[in-house]
């Protein structure tokens, strides 16, 4: 009777450690804990961040303000040279509903186009803008969607020399801007490429 009642006791014993063992995990684990949401958060952020710059993240935001050879001035462009714009695009992080001053405006053919960084890593795809102009040997006709070229210009790293396929190619009016990031407050100078769509009258 005694060892019934002391096995009894020990497997009452070990029952009770055992479910606060899996209580003590499951407050552990518990998604609705605001510390474990506060990680989660930051854990999704800093991913979402990295996303963003294997695209257009690693772009020089500023340049020289040379354009290549053969690049036709905008004789009527809708936004003349030293008028203020509003961005409607986020080709980078701080771009869009940015206030910009234009520099320069010239008629060519645009082109968003995919390609693999000479210098490795994960894919660009449908990287906006590369002009014409931009690309080696690339003739006087447009290219096509669908077309391959080899690009001429260091928007980002890795992307002078690389082999880009045309996603898309449209014919309008590009526009060197200097703008400030709305997010950080960088100063921009020389900005390239904005098309036509994408700027709106302040």
């Amino acid at each position: 009777m005694i060892k019934k009642k002391f096995l009894l006791l020990t497997m009452s014993t070990l029952t009770a450690i055992t479910l606060a063992a899996c209580s003590d995990t499951e407050e552990d684990m518990n998604p609705a804990d605001p510390e474990t949401d506060v990680e989660m958060n930051e854990d999704m952020d800093e991913d979402m961040n990295e996303e963003a710059d294997a695209g257009h993240g690693e772009m020089d935001h500023s340049s020289s303000g040379e354009v290549p050879e053969g690049l036709a001035e905008s004789d009527s462009p809708t936004f003349e040279v030293g008028s203020q714009a509003i961005i409607n695009a986020d080709h980078m992080p701080g771009m869009d509903g940015a206030e910009a001053t234009i520099v320069g405006a010239y008629d060519t053919t645009v082109y968003a186009l995919s390609f693999t960084p000479t210098t490795g890593g994960e894919p660009v795809e449908n990287h906006k803008w590369v002009i014409h102009e931009e690309l080696e040997d690339a003739g006087d006709m447009p290219l096509s969607a669908g077309d391959e070229a080899v690009i001429a210009a260091d928007h980002m790293e890795g992307m002078d020399g690389a082999t880009a396929t045309i996603d898309i190619a449209e014919e309008t009016t590009v526009y060197m801007v200097d703008f400030t990031t709305t997010d950080s407050g960088d100063e921009v100078v020389n900005h390239k490429w904005v098309t036509e769509s994408e700027l709106s009258a302040e």
